[in-house]
């Protein structure tokens, strides 16, 4: 159970927690002293917010660590990822509405293109959209192995979920995806003797699903990351004594949000403005929000400074229909950071923004950025912490002790 000494201390309130989340949010400066991304974009809203409450940087696993999208969600939520070892499988799985049961063995898949020697040249097929993934996941739902039963589900443009159901599996395998080019996709290899057969199975079926998309024009090739099964962990109601709700776009986020018990909720179009719609329409259901913004990590990830900046400075244009519902309690950070310099996660601290009218003490920063957050109020503290963090601010914790 995530933060257990906390069980006995949860109290209902009718106060509502959001919990706003920049995927990729931390940055770095393109030149020596220059300004981030979050440090470049005009952000009004949230610089005024920034004066009127309370900054700090957050740690999503040690320092040190880069952090993977899924342990860095768990720590937001409160459930710390060095206990809770969640694989990316389970989570994708889950936010396409497949629930693995335990034994079932879920990986998340990625299209790639591969060379005609069988190197991969790009790791993520030119970014597939939907409509020309669709018809090579069909081809894979085809691709049967004997002893096993497989599944395949479509994610997101290059992204798909496999599931493997049988006797006797174990989820200690290591990904396919070398994470560079140039190279050919690596083989499923054990990390534990009692994996070995499931390893045999995977192999199995990657070679008849690579012989059956071999004519693609770009998703030719595939790659599997983070076979894991369900991690069974507590929900957030019995958890936090939280409702709990999950607004998002990517399958992945709805994902991990639904393995702790939250209600996703559906909606139409990908903006910041269709996701705070999305949030006004079920406010009087739910007293906790969680929001994921995806595209400033995709920007980040793309090498892309001035789109990442952009997508931030969207998300501030929209802020204000989400500071109408009047939250008690709101925090603005990341899962991570994604330099866009380095293309790539890293193990930077997270910017976060705490703003709790009346019941936070505000410090002397008047702006968001990664320096500010540096030297505000919160300091610097495990990401584990913001749970209580925010149900404290939100009258949700009695005192501990007499």
């Amino acid at each position: 159970m995530p933060q257990e000494y906390l069980s006995r201390l949860i109290q209902k309130t009718d106060s509502k927690i959001v919990l706003l989340v920049l995927d990729g949010l931390g940055g770095l400066p393109k030149e020596f002293n220059g300004l981030t991304e979050l440090e470049t974009a005009k952000t009004p809203h949230l610089d005024q917010l920034a004066a009127e409450g309370t900054l700090g940087l957050s740690v999503p696993i040690k320092s040190g660590i880069i952090p993977g999208s899924g342990p860095a969600h768990l720590a937001l939520f409160g459930y710390d990822p060095l206990v809770h070892d969640v694989g990316r499988g389970a989570l994708s799985a889950a936010g396409v509405g497949v629930r693995i049961k335990p034994g079932d063995i879920a990986a998340r898949g990625n299209f790639c293109t591969l060379d005609t020697e069988g190197r991969i040249s790009d790791r993520r097929a030119g970014r597939l959209p939907n409509e020309e993934s669709a018809p090579v996941v069909d081809i894979l739902q085809q691709v049967q192995i004997p002893g096993v039963e497989i599944e395949v589900r479509q994610v997101k443009e290059y992204r798909f979920t496999v599931i493997m159901r049988g006797e006797g599996l174990n989820p200690a395998l290591k990904d396919t995806d070398p994470q560079k080019t140039g190279v050919a996709p690596l083989p499923v290899v054990p990390t534990k003797p009692e994996a070995e057969h499931t390893a045999e199975l995977f192999n199995q079926w990657i070679k008849k699903a690579q012989a059956a998309i071999s004519n693609q024009p770009k998703a030719n090739g595939l790659t599997l990351r983070g076979f894991a099964t369900d991690p069974e962990l507590v929900s957030y109601k019995n958890a936090y004594g939280l409702t709990a709700a999950c607004i998002a776009v990517y399958p992945m986020y709805k994902g991990v949000a639904s393995l702790v018990g939250m209600d996703v909720v559906s909606f139409e179009g990908d903006r910041p403005e269709d996701e705070f719609t999305a949030l006004e329409e079920s406010w009087s259901k739910y007293d906790f929000f969680f929001i994921h913004i995806k595209k400033t990590d995709s920007m980040g990830e793309d090498g892309n400074f001035e789109g990442k900046a952009g997508i931030i400075e969207g998300v501030d244009a929209a802020l204000p229909k989400l500071l109408e519902l009047k939250p008690d309690v709101l925090i603005v950070t990341g899962d991570h950071s994604t330099p866009s310099i380095m293309k790539s996660h890293s193990w930077h601290p997270v910017p976060l923004l705490l703003w709790t009218p009346g019941v936070h003490l505000p410090d002397q920063e008047k702006a968001f950025g990664e320096r500010t957050c540096s030297r505000g109020g919160l300091g610097i503290f495990p990401a584990v912490d913001i749970m209580p963090l925010a149900l404290a601010h939100a009258g949700k914790l009695a005192k501990y002790g007499a």
